[in-house]
């Protein structure tokens, strides 16, 4: 016979939910502030910062991947143009994402050309060759994942719709890091991975 323990008490009496008289008064106040409600654990001011950061390297990404996609030549370049732009439209897509988070936050986000390399955790670098260009997008894909991963750490439970943002970026990129390298074992024949 299985044997049941009793509930502690105040277990007992403390709802799951909030009282939902309370939870509709609470939603009226400080109607202004949009989806930063009371029990948002997070600082919404160093959230944007974050995120105009975040959205800066987005948007070089779009850029780079954007250019490589139309100057990319070689003899086998048109699978990889298509690759690179491919992952053009993906970036923006997180570009986008990343935008709207910080409008939903409170925040503009920055648009503004002035200072985006500056505001970026990647580079925009202009390789020469295909070769070239792979690597370069690489390398950014890899700036990426520990970025975001970091972030993802970072916003944990204080804010987890930030955090789920990035976590679906951060699987993107790294789909991303992982494209580049097969481009890069393909055109030079040695995997760079070691198991």
């Amino acid at each position: 016979m299985e044997k049941t323990m009793p509930l502690d008490e105040s277990k007992k009496q403390q709802p799951f939910v909030t009282d939902v008289m309370e939870l509709r008064a609470r939603a009226r106040a400080n109607i202004d502030r949009g989806a930063i409600t009371p029990n948002y654990k997070g600082d919404a001011k160093q959230a944007i910062e974050i995120l105009q950061s975040v959205l800066a390297t987005e948007i070089v990404c779009v850029l780079r991947y954007t250019m490589n996609a139309i100057v990319a030549t070689g003899i086998s370049s048109e699978s990889v143009k298509k690759e690179f732009a491919e992952h053009a439209m993906e970036e923006k897509e997180h570009m986008e994402q990343v935008a709207e988070r910080i409008n939903q936050l409170g925040g503009k986000p920055n648009f503004n050309p002035d200072g985006l390399a500056s505001r970026s955790a990647s580079e925009y670098v202009e390789a020469t060759n295909l070769v070239g260009m792979i690597k370069e997008n690489l390398v950014a894909e890899r700036i990426a994942c520990e970025h975001y991963r970091e972030l993802v750490r970072f916003f944990g439970e204080n804010d987890p719709g930030t955090r789920s943002m990035l976590e679906r970026i951060l699987e993107k990129e790294e789909e991303h890091a992982n494209d580049m390298h097969d481009l890069l074992v393909a055109h030079e024949g040695t995997p760079m991975i070691r198991a």
